[in-house]
């Protein structure tokens, strides 16, 4: 029997949307949207990022993530600085570490009660697999 890859690919949509909407909702009460927070965990990984490669990272155009950081600084949870040439590099300020500490806790909440029916060897698996898709 073949597997109706359009089924399958539907299929991981749906588990996305699933983990997006629930985490978004989570994310919310401690005050930051899921695009904020995901844009914190950025700049924390990569320090002194420009604002393209923090687009990069999180999956959004030069344009979105740059009216993204403007309310990021407008809140106090980042602080740009003068990089070399046109270079704006971000970072977090104390209150955007803050925020970003709440939201591990709150993800870790999140992720459990999401993968719940899947036991350690299945999770395991399901990122065997999604890492051999992804690997380029």
């Amino acid at each position: 029997m073949t597997t109706d890859l359009e089924v399958l690919g539907l299929a991981i949509k749906r588990a996305q949307f699933r983990n997006h909407r629930t985490m978004d909702a989570a994310l919310r009460e401690i005050g930051v949207t899921l695009v904020q927070w995901d844009a914190l965990r950025a700049i924390e990984r990569m320090p002194r990022a420009s604002g393209h490669e923090l687009a990069v990272a999180t999956f959004q155009s030069d344009q979105a993530f740059g009216t993204l950081a403007n309310r990021l600084v407008e809140r106090g949870l980042i602080s740009r600085s003068a990089g070399r040439g046109r270079r704006l590099e971000h970072a977090l300020t104390d209150a955007g570490r803050d925020a970003l500490t709440s939201g591990h806790d709150v993800a870790g909440e999140v992720l459990e009660d999401l993968f719940a029916p899947l036991g350690e060897a299945q999770r395991a698996e399901v990122l065997r697999l999604l890492g051999r898709l992804i690997d380029e």
